[in-house]
């Protein structure tokens, strides 16, 4: 009937007859009587929200490996980027059957009150430092006012872990390098980055307040296959390749911690996992490896082979001026070892997008 065996001994999960499931597709009558495979195997429910996103959508396809998580994946797919890119990211997913989806909104969902996960991964919210300096409001509906309602929803169903996206951009023109968390915060350059340091307060309070679990990352330009439309590592690529003309913000002489998407994934999963059974901690996920634009340009040309065509303009509102990771909490508490290179990450970037 099927390539697993009917003899209830090898044990696997992919067996029904070991491990019976609800509304199996084949109709056996075993897994009728017996029950679902999450009444067999210790079944760790995830809420992750933003699955559909660059980051979010890597990690659910991490964990949907393990057929001892099932993840429900909310996104409401807005417009910031190309809906497509989403969609995209979408079908990978839905290809596993511990993946249940749900089109929904952050500040009003009722997901974690309907389908009772045991942790979530927070990775929904509105990005981009410019786009915050143009729509401020937006960010303070969708990344403060969306945080409290699933806080309150956490609370209200006993949910006592979750593990949320910060960013790099709350350092803002901090001059002290590298960036370690123990640092002041005082000088955000974006309502974006202002977004992201008022939840890692209302992490701490809410853990203060009741007794919850709150991880944050500061996540440190992530980039690598399925990135960012809107983000420097593909549109540069994208531009060599196709002949044509990008914009240079300022000298070149401003640096970023590009971090590749696998490292990333690997530090959010540890974060999830907290083996130190933290109740709050914030952790750097970056490289440590800053790279100016100058040297970024130069690399993604040799990678491409081809000659980048830019326009050099002046310094965009709200970017800061460098980033630059101190990762030894991370290592020392999570097991985090950032592996990729920038140069293989740009390869490995340009293999996938094929432009």
């Amino acid at each position: 009937m099927n390539k697993w065996c009917s003899l209830a001994d090898c044990n696997s999960p992919e067996c029904h007859h070991c491990f019976p499931v609800v509304d199996c597709s084949l109709n056996h009558e075993y897994c009728k009587e017996f029950g679902s495979i999450s009444q067999i195997l210790e079944i760790k429910r995830v809420l992750v929200t933003g699955c559909c996103g660059f980051i979010g959508s890597h990690l659910c396809e991490n964990l949907l490996k393990d057929p001892t998580i099932k993840i429900l994946g909310i996104d409401n797919i807005n417009d910031y980027y190309s809906t497509k890119v989403k969609e995209k990211n979408l079908e990978i997913l839905t290809a596993y059957p511990n993946f249940e989806f749900r089109k929904d909104d952050i500040t009003t969902t009722t997901a974690i009150s309907d389908w009772k996960p045991n942790t979530i991964c927070h990775l929904a919210g509105m990005a981009g430092v410019r786009y915050s300096i143009e729509n401020p409001k937006l960010y303070v509906k969708v990344n403060i006012e969306g945080f409290i309602h699933l806080l309150e929803e956490a609370i209200k169903n006993n949910v006592k872990q979750i593990t949320y996206a910060s960013s790099s951009s709350v350092y803002g023109l901090n001059e002290k390098v590298p960036f370690s968390e123990d640092d002041p915060i005082e000088t955000c350059n974006s309502p974006y980055a202002c977004s992201k340091r008022a939840m890692e307060i209302l992490a701490k309070t809410y853990t203060q307040l009741y007794d919850i679990s709150l991880i944050g990352l500061r996540f440190f330009t992530v980039y690598g296959p399925r990135g960012r439309p809107d983000m420097a590592p593909y549109k540069f690529l994208k531009a060599i390749m196709k002949d044509e003309n990008f914009q240079k913000y300022g000298d070149g002489t401003s640096a970023r911690d590009y971090t590749y998407i696998d490292d990333i994934v690997s530090g959010v999963v540890a974060a999830m996992n907290n083996k130190k059974k933290s109740k709050y901690e914030i952790y750097n996920l970056g490289n440590s490896s800053p790279v100016t634009l100058n040297e970024f340009i130069k690399l993604c040309e040799k990678v491409t082979n081809k000659k980048a065509l830019y326009v050099q303009i002046g310094n965009q509102k709200g970017d800061v001026p460098k980033t630059f990771a101190d990762i030894s909490k991370a290592q020392q508490d999570l097991n985090y070892n950032p592996k990729i290179i920038l140069e293989e990450g740009l390869k490995r970037t340009l293999n996938y997008f094929n432009f």
